[in-house]
């Protein structure tokens, strides 16, 4: 099941130009969940970054706490961030609500994934910002449905 965002999904210039393969960044915890994201993307030809957590995320987009500032050119670029919801540490919403913080990375669309669907967990997240709730385990077909943005990159 698929929740998107009210503003009609892919407006905007959100995806940032990497020739004709888009970088996406997975997040979770679960080892096997980020395995099958990371096949199921690569089956639509992306290049996948993987994170086991928030805090890892964040060190790779730029944004630890140790770093001050994201504008020093160190930011990870990516063209998309797709997390899950449920992590230790750090939930995929305080993710989200840090990457949405970020003047460098606001414009780069969040998708949450679940395995539960609870709906005030869902508006939470569209309402923070997310493009997209989706519930795990994923499938092709879901990724199909991530292509709108994912296609930016390649025109």
């Amino acid at each position: 099941m698929l929740y998107q965002s009210m503003d009609g999904g892919c407006s905007g210039d959100m995806a940032a130009e990497f020739g004709d393969e888009p970088h996406v960044l997975a997040v979770d915890d679960n080892l096997i969940d980020r395995k099958l994201v990371e096949k199921l993307l690569k089956n639509s030809s992306c290049k996948v970054t993987t994170a086991e957590n928030g805090l890892r995320a964040l060190e790779y987009l730029g944004l630890a706490s140790d770093k001050r500032n994201a504008l020093d050119g160190t930011v990870s670029k990516v063209n998309l961030i797709i997390t899950d919801y449920c992590m230790p540490g750090m939930t995929g919403y305080e993710l989200l609500k840090k990457i949405k913080e970020s003047s460098v990375l606001r414009e780069v669309p969040v998708v949450i994934m679940s395995s539960e669907n609870v709906p005030t967990r869902i508006s939470q997240c569209l309402q923070e910002g997310a493009q997209m709730f989706m519930l795990k385990p994923l499938k092709q077909s879901d990724v199909k449905r991530l292509e709108c943005y994912l296609m930016r990159c390649r025109s």
